[in-house]
C-alpha cells in the first residue's frame, strides 16, 4: 500500500501514468468507445465512471502548461442528443488542478478515434453518458 495515491488508480494504472512522458496523452473512454480496436495499450476500469477516475488521475498527473488546450473532447455529433453537463462537469473539475485552463478542444468522432490510436494508454471504464470521452496530456513537473 502506498499514502497519497487515490484508491481508484490500480497498481496497472499508477505504473503506465509514472512511464508516460511530456507530451504523452491518456485516453478515458466511456463504456462503448472503440478502444481495444483503436490502440494496443488498454488498461480495464470497468468499475469506475470517467470523472471519478479524472479526478484521481489529476492529483499525480500533471497537466501540459505548454499546449495550447491539454484536453481534448469528442465533438457531439448533430443528429445525436447530447447532455452538455459531461462537459462542463470535465472543466469544472480540471479548473481546480490548473486554474488557467482554457475550453477542450473538440475533435469528430473520427479524428478522435485518430488521435486515440496515437495515444500512450486507453482506460476502459463503465461511463455510458453520450461523448465522455477525454484525452488529457501529459506535462512536466517544475
Amino acid at each position: 500500500m502506498l499514502i497519497g495515491i487515490p484508491e481508484i488508480i490500480s497498481p496497472d494504472l499508477l505504473a503506465i501514468l509514472s512511464k508516460m512522458g511530456h507530451g504523452d496523452e491518456i485516453v478515458l473512454a466511456d463504456a462503448n468507445f472503440p478502444g481495444e480496436r483503436l490502440n494496443p495499450n488498454i488498461v480495464r476500469c470497468d468499475g469506475s465512471e470517467i470523472i471519478d477516475l479524472l479526478k484521481a488521475i489529476l492529483q499525480v498527473f500533471p497537466l501540459d502548461k505548454s499546449s495550447k488546450s491539454p484536453w481534448v473532447i469528442m465533438k457531439a455529433s448533430n443528429s445525436l442528443h447530447y447532455d452538455t453537463s459531461i462537459e462542463d462537469e470535465y472543466f469544472a473539475l480540471l479548473k481546480k488542478y490548473a486554474p488557467d485552463i482554457e475550453e477542450a478542444e473538440k475533435l469528430e468522432r473520427f479524428d478522435f478515434y485518430d488521435r486515440a490510436s496515437k495515444a500512450y494508454v486507453v482506460v476502459m471504464t463503465r461511463t455510458k453518458r453520450r461523448f465522455g470521452n477525454i484525452v488529457i496530456k501529459k506535462g512536466t513537473i517544475f
